[in-house]
């Protein structure tokens, strides 16, 4: 009779599979935490300054004509900020690499760290942050901006909300969905060999995370580029749409949310003032 004991082999890879896991939860953590951090002590830094604190159109932190400092400091704040508020989400994809390459090890495969595979995805969002940076300095040359990094103009706040409530019916951001959610399947098809192949892995997993995403990011400029409250907000309706049951009608609840607040900004402009 066979026994259904572990064996002492079997045992030890299985601490090692465990403490593989942990090792890649924990440098999440700490990443995403820092990340956090970061965040908080500007923000609180904004708040306490005072936005009436302006000259000739300038704004009190951030001047009207961008010096090469400015724009560093610009594009570091939003790679913080996607780091925060997407590495939490790739957890499950990360741990389930971290899986499947140690038991590749355990068969005598080759392997690669985890880290490659998750510098691959930051990269891609690091792509965004230069994005974002762009278009945050043309929107606040146009004027469209506060001082406080958030839309001035309820239309504008308005237009953007409905569009990116509608973005979340579209084929493109399902089918984006349907990958963050199936990492196990996305680890197991599309495998790649070597620091290349894990890099390129976590990149194409970046992308699909893109284009699930980044509208919603775009939120950003209406609530507040530095607003805490509206950034844990994206952040958790992120983390529930790929990681918890019936995410995609949660996707189009939001959806439905958006484009009902973008609507009523357009329709009933005083409401945008009393928006926290």
């Amino acid at each position: 009779m066979q026994s259904v004991h572990p064996t002492p082999t079997e045992g030890l890879l299985a601490k090692a599979q465990w403490r593989d896991r942990l090792w890649s939860l924990a440098a999440i953590l700490v990443v995403s935490g820092t990340a956090w951090v970061y965040l908080a002590v500007m923000a609180t830094h904004m708040n306490a300054m005072d936005p009436t604190a302006m000259s000739g159109g300038a704004m009190a932190t951030i001047p009207l004509q961008w010096s090469a400092m400015d724009w560093i400091a610009m594009l570091i704040m939003w790679w913080v900020m996607m780091v925060a508020m997407m590495l939490p989400s790739a957890t499950q994809m990360i741990l389930i690499f971290s899986t499947v390459n140690r038991k590749r090890r355990e068969r005598g495969a080759s392997s690669v760290g985890t880290a490659f595979f998750g510098s691959g995805y930051l990269i891609v969002w690091g792509g965004f942050s230069a994005f974002a940076t762009v278009a945050q300095w043309a929107l606040q040359q146009a004027a469209l901006l506060t001082p406080m990094m958030a839309s001035g103009h309820p239309v504008f706040g308005g237009t953007l909300l409905v569009a990116a409530g509608v973005y979340q019916f579209t084929p493109l951001k399902h089918a984006c969905l349907r990958h963050c959610r199936s990492p196990f399947d996305f680890v197991l098809n599309r495998w790649r060999d070597g620091r290349d192949g894990a890099l390129a892995m976590g990149i194409e997993h970046g992308l699909f995370c893109l284009g699930c995403c980044a509208v919603m990011m775009a939120l950003l400029f209406v609530f507040g580029v530095m607003n805490l409250l509206w950034i844990a907000a994206l952040s958790v309706l992120v983390l529930i749409e790929k990681a918890m049951p019936g995410g995609p009608w949660i996707a189009r609840a939001g959806g439905v949310a958006m484009i009902a607040l973008g609507g009523v900004l357009l329709i009933v402009p005083e409401v945008f003032d009393v928006l926290p």
